[in-house]
């Protein structure tokens, strides 16, 4: 999905109102907690990010992250006045960007605290309000930032430099070694395979799994922003699917409105196999390795089932 923006209720205002109030009134800035007194603070917007920050800085961090539940929408969510207050005690950081988590910059400006490091992986990416915000669906953008996450946190604790070296190369080379092995499989058996999909959140991935998603990607970003398809658009991807120009068609289990059933409907009819993807952990115990292999994994059984390969 992509970003839904939104303007904060008057209520949530109040909040941070509130909140940066009452953080002025103790100092003239939040003081982050000195890591001297324990684990390095951090925040991820996401669980996704989070995830992989608490690989990277193992037991020297303690990790929150505020989108956990699978039913949410990361690009409309509501913060609370406890997501602020976990804001502004943070040491670092780590928020989406790319017009993905806008709710996120508005807690960190209302909430600043005199030593943080913040880290938009938008920004990090080159990545701006109106690109593909799924940046976790490229294992590129992953490995980048994988290491700035290790360089940020090597500043904030240099005692600990070598611990973040290592478990960030042992997250690189063992924590997402499935992972990578599943992409170079797929890649090498299946690439130049026509596939669908219902939003933009696979194209990254579809990229480095050298298939070839055919689906406009005018379809892709509409359905990612809840905005109106064309019927030019629609009556493409229904004819895809009817002439079986498409091998899978994968789409986005966490956001299935009518018109997305009645698409995943009209494939199966047509027996096209379908893969599912999810825009955060599922289940949101998972690490970031394992939801991302399993995914993986099924998309590979999807290809498997229509090439017969």
């Amino acid at each position: 999905m992509f970003p839904r923006f939104f303007s904060f209720p008057r209520t949530l205002l109040g909040i941070l109102l509130l909140i940066s109030l009452t953080v002025s009134a103790c100092g003239t800035t939040f003081q982050a907690a000195s890591t001297a007194s324990g684990p390095i603070q951090v925040v991820a917007t996401e669980n996704f990010w989070g995830s992989i920050a608490a690989q990277v800085g193992g037991s020297h961090v303690h990790v929150t992250s505020i989108i956990v539940d699978p039913n949410a929408d990361p690009h409309s969510y509501e913060p609370t006045s406890a997501d602020a207050r976990t804001v502004a005690q943070a040491q670092y950081v780590i928020v989406n960007g790319a017009g993905y988590d806008p709710w996120a910059d508005k807690l960190l400006q209302a909430n600043p605290a005199s030593g943080r490091k913040e880290l938009n992986v938008g920004n990090f990416n080159g990545k701006h309000a109106g690109d593909n915000p799924h940046m976790w669906y490229n294992p590129s953008y992953v490995t980048a930032v994988v290491n700035k996450i290790r360089d940020d946190l090597k500043a904030l604790d240099p005692a600990d430099a070598s611990a973040f070296d290592q478990s960030a190369q042992t997250f690189l080379t063992t924590g997402l070694k499935q992972y990578h092995d599943l992409i170079a499989a797929i890649k090498v058996k299946y690439s130049g395979t026509p596939v669908g999909a219902t939003e933009s959140i696979f194209s990254y991935l579809a990229s480095a799994l050298g298939l070839n998603l055919i689906t406009p990607y005018s379809y892709l970003k509409a359905v990612s922003e809840s905005q109106d398809i064309s019927a030019a658009d629609q009556a493409t991807v229904e004819q895809q699917i009817q002439q079986k120009q498409i091998k899978i068609l994968v789409y986005n289990s966490q956001n299935t409105p009518n018109n997305i059933q009645a698409l995943i409907t009209l494939a199966k009819a047509n027996n096209i196999p379908v893969a599912t993807i999810t825009e955060t952990l599922t289940p949101a115990t998972a690490s970031y390795q394992d939801w991302q292999s399993a995914q993986l994994q099924g998309i590979q059984a999807a290809l498997a089932q229509a090439t017969g390969k």
